[in-house]
């Protein structure tokens, strides 16, 4: 069992995992072994809560198929044990990250200062822009 938070857990045999051959440069053994992890998640089989469903979708983006399961490619490393590892901390990384309530923003009104200083560069813009063009002579 995998826990992602306090309150989320994953049964490992709900993670489904295969080796296919790796892309990329990678000499003879790239052609003969398939150390590249791909592995699947089913997003129902846990139970999440509807926000963290909505940004989970969001965070996945590609990597998330319009039937709910996760997908993640792994072939950073030259080896099955390695690559395995690296797409289930990818999955608990994403899981962990999608189940972080963002603050909420507050709005604020922009101070006196600013608002002058604003205008101030506004001025010196407006200036500079007057000036250019042709010379009149009286």
């Amino acid at each position: 069992m995998l826990r992602v938070t306090r309150d989320i857990t994953i049964e490992e045999s709900d993670i489904d995992i295969s080796f296919v051959r790796a892309s990329g440069p990678g000499g003879q053994n790239v052609n003969k072994l398939s150390t590249a992890a791909q592995l699947r998640f089913d997003v129902s089989r846990i139970d999440l809560a509807p926000d963290v469903l909505t940004r989970l979708r969001g965070l996945a983006g590609q990597r998330m198929t319009k039937d709910g399961v996760i997908v993640i490619h792994a072939q950073r490393f030259r080896t099955q044990e390695r690559n395995r590892a690296d797409a289930i901390d990818r999955l608990l990384e994403l899981l962990r990250e999608a189940s972080v309530r963002p603050t909420p923003r507050r709005a604020t009104r922009p101070t006196l200062g600013s608002k002058k200083r604003r205008l101030e560069g506004k001025k010196r813009r407006s200036d500079i822009k007057s000036n250019r063009g042709s010379v009149r002579y009286d």
